[in-house]
């Protein structure tokens, strides 16, 4: 991959940038525990970075489906001295949070960009605070926290109404002061959605880069991928062994075009990448 400062431009080949998941959390649904402690975190992160990653992506708050937020004060805890560390390390670092304080020491501490799940919903002082900064900002489709989401995935159209949304609310934040050009989409993927509503976002993926915004894709280890070939009353094959269905997601976002992809293992999303790119400069 491209070492983080924008996508990898390979003459006319436009690859994604491969952002990985660095979750210093107890909770989060596929490692939540593993990198709890901040030196354990740190390291997966270097790992991650050397594997490939572009960007790597730090949260504190697990956003799974009936999560519970932990306070400030240990978001906080949890989430600066791994950015920290990661950007002294001369690493493009990312903090996943809805907290415009969280976002701000993050920011203070070398993030160079915010990954907001609720698009600003969820803290009236986010948008402000983007203007602010200046900094690149990811606007993911919310509607309620981890604890009442599901019960909110009702739609009509889903693509029209996760469109519009987005798009309400990327008007809110310009009107805010935020730069159209620091805004990139998500989808959000498993967010008060259905695994048909995911699979109907995943079918008209190439139209979410049609809407003038960068789009960042969220698929890794959902569990939509570990229901693949299985009963609806069947349970999902684990989380880890979701890895080489990430990939293809990883793949079809390439062939759509999105910016980035976030993911929990770099390798073979880069594998999958690297066969997208090749067969790019074939044509």
């Amino acid at each position: 991959m491209s070492g983080g400062q924008g996508n990898p431009d390979r003459g006319t080949v436009q690859v994604p940038l491969v952002m990985g998941i660095v979750n210093v959390t107890p909770d989060s649904f596929s490692d939540g525990g593993r990198w709890l402690d901040p030196e354990a975190a740190v390291q997966h992160g270097r790992l991650l970075a050397e594997q490939g990653a572009d960007i790597l992506d730090v949260g504190g708050e697990s956003t799974r489906p009936g999560s519970r937020r932990p306070d400030e004060a240990e978001e906080l805890r949890r989430v600066l001295p791994v950015v920290a560390a990661l950007a002294r390390a001369r690493l493009r670092v990312s903090v996943d949070t809805m907290r415009a304080s969280v976002a701000a020491a993050a920011v203070e501490a070398g993030a160079e960009i915010i990954n907001d799940v609720s698009a600003g919903l969820a803290d009236p002082q986010m948008a402000g605070l983007i203007a602010q900064t200046g900094v690149q900002y990811i606007a993911m489709h919310w509607r309620g926290h981890g604890d009442s989401m599901q019960q909110r995935a009702s739609y009509q159209d889903v693509f029209a109404e996760v469109t519009g949304e987005l798009l309400t609310q990327c008007r809110a934040l310009e009107a805010a002061g935020v730069r159209r050009e620091q805004i990139v989409l998500d989808p959000g993927l498993g967010f008060a959605k259905t695994p048909e509503h995911n699979w109907q976002l995943m079918a008209r993926l190439h139209e979410f880069t049609q809407l003038g915004y960068p789009v960042l894709l969220g698929a890794s280890r959902k569990t939509f991928l570990g229901r693949l070939g299985k009963n609806a009353d069947a349970e999902p094959v684990p989380p880890e062994q979701r890895d080489a269905a990430t990939a293809a997601t990883s793949l079809l976002a390439a062939q759509a075009g999105v910016w980035g992809v976030r993911v929990h293992d770099v390798p073979s999303t880069c594998a999958a990448l690297g066969v997208f790119e090749a067969r790019e400069r074939a044509r």
